[in-house]
Parts: C-alpha cells; sequence; structure tokens
C-alpha cells in the first residue's frame, strides 16, 4: 500500500514524524503541510519533511488521499469544518488527538456526521520539544498508538490507517473513544498535572531561586513533561476535563492519606506504601523492556 499524497494539518513533531517515518518507509509519494506559522512551513520544506505548503486547510487537502490532523485539541473543530467540501472521495482521515471523545465530536458537528472514512487515532509518542524541527523518523518505532474507530467507520479504511501506523514501526492496539479516555486520563494526563503543579508550586515559594538550584536529577527527570506546550495540555484538560478530574481527585485522596501518615510518623505504613508502589513501577518496568 502506497499514498500518493499526505496532507499533514499541523507540521510540528507529531505531523513532522508521521511525514519522516511514512517517507522513510516508502509509504508516501508526496507530503502537503498545512498551518498557520510560515517560518515553520518554510523550515519543513528546507528539512525535507514537506514537499509544498498551505495556509489554507481546505487548499492542503485537495487531492489528498491520506490526511493527518495534528492541531491542539482546541482547533480539531475549526480544521474539520474547513476541509468539509474539499476531500477526495477515497481520502483517509485520521489524527492524533490524545481525548478522543472530543475529537468525534468535533468530526460529527463539523461534518453533519461521522464521515466512513475518518478513524480516530493517538499515537502514545512524543518529546517535551515541539515544532518541525524535534520531529524525526523513529519517533513511533516500538510506541503504541491507539485506534477508537467508530459504527460508522469503514472496516477497510480502518485496516489503510492500521497499516499506516505498523510502517512507522508502531504497535497498533484499538479501544472504544471511552475506555481510551479514562486510560489516558490515569496513564499520561494525571502525570501531566502532577509535573506542572509541582513546578508552579515551587516556583510560587518564597525561596524558589534556592529550592530550583539545589534540585537533583531526580526533580530533572520527574518535572521534564513540565516543559510540555502549555497551549496543548491546557486543551487536553478541557476536553477531557470529566475522566481527569476523576482521576486527580483519587489521586489527592491519596496524598492526603500519605500527608497524614507522614504526620504521624507511621514507618510501617509508609514501607507499605513503598513496597506496594516499587513493585509494581518494577512489573511496568520489566513488561515493558520484554514487550
Amino acid at each position: 500500500m502506497r499514498f500518493k499524497r499526505l496532507a499533514v494539518i499541523g507540521v510540528g513533531l507529531i505531523g513532522g514524524s508521521l511525514a519522516r517515518a511514512l517517507r522513510a518507509a516508502g509509504m508516501v509519494e508526496e507530503v502537503v503541510g498545512c498551518g498557520r506559522g510560515r517560518a515553520n512551513l518554510e523550515r519543513a520544506l528546507e528539512l525535507g519533511v514537506i514537499d509544498a505548503f498551505s495556509h489554507e486547510v481546505a487548499e492542503a487537502v485537495a487531492g489528498a488521499d491520506l490526511i493527518f490532523v495534528a492541531v491542539p485539541l482546541g482547533a480539531m473543530r475549526q480544521t474539520f469544518e474547513a476541509m468539509r467540501g474539499h476531500l477526495a472521495s477515497d481520502a483517509v482521515i485520521t489524527d492524533a488527538g490524545s481525548a478522543k471523545a472530543s475529537v468525534v465530536e468535533d468530526a460529527r458537528i463539523a461534518f453533519g456526521g461521522l464521515p466512513a472514512n475518518f478513524v480516530p487515532g493517538h499515537p502514545i509518542a512524543g518529546t517535551e520539544k515541539s515544532g518541525v524541527e524535534a520531529a524525526f523518523a523513529e519517533l513511533y518505532r516500538d510506541r503504541r498508538v491507539i485506534l477508537t474507530p467508530l459504527c460508522d467507520t469503514d472496516p477497510a479504511v480502518t485496516a489503510k490507517v492500521d497499516v499506516m501506523w505498523r510502517a512507522c514501526g508502531a504497535e497498533v492496539n484499538y479501544m472504544t473513544v471511552e475506555h481510551h479516555d479514562e486510560v489516558l486520563a490515569a496513564t499520561s494526563h494525571l502525570p501531566h498535572m502532577l509535573a506542572f503543579g509541582l513546578v508552579d508550586a515551587l516556583a510560587r515559594m518564597k525561596e524558589n531561586d534556592e529550592i530550583f538550584r539545589y534540585a537533583a536529577g531526580g526533580f530533572r527527570d520527574f518535572t521534564r513533561i513540565a516543559s510540555s506546550n502549555p497551549v496543548m495540555w491546557r486543551d487536553i484538560c478541557v476536553a477531557n476535563h470529566q475522566a481527569l478530574s476523576r482521576m486527580l481527585s483519587t489521586f489527592a485522596e491519596e496524598m492526603a492519606d500519605l500527608a497524614e501518615t507522614i504526620g504521624k510518623g507511621d514507618g510501617d505504613h509508609l514501607l507499605e506504601i513503598f513496597q506496594r508502589a516499587k513493585a509494581a513501577r518494577d512489573r511496568f518496568i520489566e513488561g515493558t523492556s520484554s514487550g
């Protein structure tokens, strides 16, 4: 299978890396980029990530048989609206949004129903860097991609998106939209909130200069994701607010229990918590290393 023209709406780390990966796999003949930032698009052209670009979604998707939407969640609906009526009959549409319920609803409203050629997806990959300069072909290798096809989705179109991601070296998994949002609230969105919240809390403390000066490697590792794009994460929180707020409430209860245990000086209970956490983390690492 080979796509004649890929339209990447949002040529950053995620969109740019897909273009690079598909080129490396010989899966695409031409790549058209679309975005608002001219400098980023010109750089993408210089780097060979794209062959042409447009600032207009309608122009970018014209004639494309594969469309990858990698814009912030808050821009999904207007992106879908802009491409409506300009799509080739065989165009496959997929996305990289990390909260699927909001993307599906945006598509439903924008298209006046859910198109059979739309396959919602989410690559579980990324770095704290952004922009096309950060894109690289190996980003998706040995990483999971979750597809959440709908009742309206044509199975043949889903199969094409599946093959596309596997060509990038990814492992493809399937979930319902609802289950995806619950799982990602726990495994991705919550950790980002903890990192953002910790850094913000420390930054607002009186002696924050000294605190950051003496921060060790563990602090740097744990808070790395707080360098992620603030606009993107604001959109994710708003889009997945129900599942994420439940997870934050559950975690707040855990922290309250931990604070109470520390306040009591209850070493036995602390050891129990730490041992349980270590065992779970070690199982996770062992599973990802062998998988």
